[in-house]
């Protein structure tokens, strides 16, 4: 619990009414109630305020609601997850290397570990200090993990892989499986070894079930400040830019290169060593199949400038149509071109 007054404090923000007034926790606006935060982040839900039992209501400046008490920030969507995170954040208790975690004597962990049930550590691996291992997470040999990092149940990193500080890797993460690389031999396939690692720099979080391989040489690197959503695959030899956000069923093909801050929309794709400069946003189900300029959105497949696909979306479903009539065209311009002749 906290007061009005103690979150404006964590958020830069200002009060109208009363400063002093507790807020427990935060909860929708249709839902809050008495001892409750809420937002407003989309102005279609300024009509709804005037109905809100909250306590409080985070507001961008220039929202007046009479009779409620304000909480005035830039950024209402930002400071309701700093408060969210400080009110109701995820705190897991301090339990030590538990029974039936394995861990390797060559190991070093560092201070106010937790490693659960079912977890192996294998040979010299680093754990950095404060960091939660659930159960069921493997880590293989040399593998190298930053402090204050999260790993959830079932996560499985190769090794060598490096992991930065304050990473969090969500259930069922594959970090450094093998590069997809065979090497054609008449028709059969031979694999190429893949002795590559992977890095996570500082701040990185990865959803469930992603795939993010080794390099064949070399490395595969997520830099610092990324976000992956769920199920996403990321191949050999890919380089992420700084504060990318890979939303579900992106997949990356080899060496290619995504500059900084880049937007990737669900089921977005990449082919093998495109590069894509920084701030670029793919929308959803787009391909990037060459390498594309910084700072524009692509939509598409092959990716087109967005504003360019949109015209010529309007064009898809008149296609039959338009097929007909240039059918029908062509044979009268031939019909024409025979009575020309004719008369010539």
């Amino acid at each position: 619990m906290a007061t009005l007054e103690q979150l404006a404090g964590l958020i830069d923000g200002q009060i109208v009414g009363d400063p002093q007034v507790k807020i427990e926790r935060i909860r929708t606006i249709d839902k809050a109630g008495d001892g409750d935060l809420t937002f407003l982040a989309n102005p279609k839900y300024l009509p709804h305020l005037a109905t809100c039992r909250a306590s409080a209501i985070i507001v961008a400046p220039g929202v007046e609601v009479e009779g409620k008490n304000l909480l005035i920030c830039s950024n209402p969507y930002l400071a309701f997850a700093k408060i969210l995170t400080v009110l109701q954040g995820e705190t897991y208790p301090a339990v030590g290397i538990m029974p039936g975690a394995v861990v390797s004597p060559s190991a070093k962990i560092g201070s106010n570990v937790n490693i659960y049930p079912g977890s192996v550590v294998g040979e010299n691996v680093v754990v950095g200090d404060n960091c939660t291992i659930f159960p069921n997470v493997v880590l293989y040999a040399d593998v190298r993990i930053g402090s204050d990092c999260l790993i959830h149940a079932g996560c499985v990193i190769r090794e060598r892989t490096q992991i930065g500080n304050r990473v969090i890797l969500q259930a069922g993460a594959m970090i450094g499986s093998d590069g997809f690389g065979f090497a054609p031999d008449g028709e059969a396939y031979f694999k190429i070894p893949q002795v590559g690692i992977v890095v996570l720099e500082d701040d990185v979080e990865i959803g469930s079930c992603c795939c993010i391989d080794r390099a064949a040489l070399g490395e595969t690197r997520i830099k610092q400040g990324c976000k992956l959503d769920n199920m996403v695959q990321i191949a050999h030899n890919v380089v992420i830019g700084e504060h990318s956000v890979i939303a579900a069923q992106t997949g990356m093909a080899g060496s290619c290169r995504v500059g900084r801050h880049a937007t990737f929309g669900g089921q977005s794709a990449v082919s093998g060593h495109v590069k894509l400069g920084d701030n670029v946003t793919i929308a959803g189900k787009g391909g990037a199949a060459q390498d594309l300029a910084g700072n524009q959105v692509y939509s598409g497949t092959p990716a087109i400038p967005h504003k360019q696909w949109l015209k010529s979306s309007l064009v898809f479903g008149r296609l039959p149509e338009m097929r007909r009539e240039i059918s029908a065209l062509s044979k009268r311009l031939r019909e024409l071109e025979e009575q020309i002749k004719e008369q010539n």
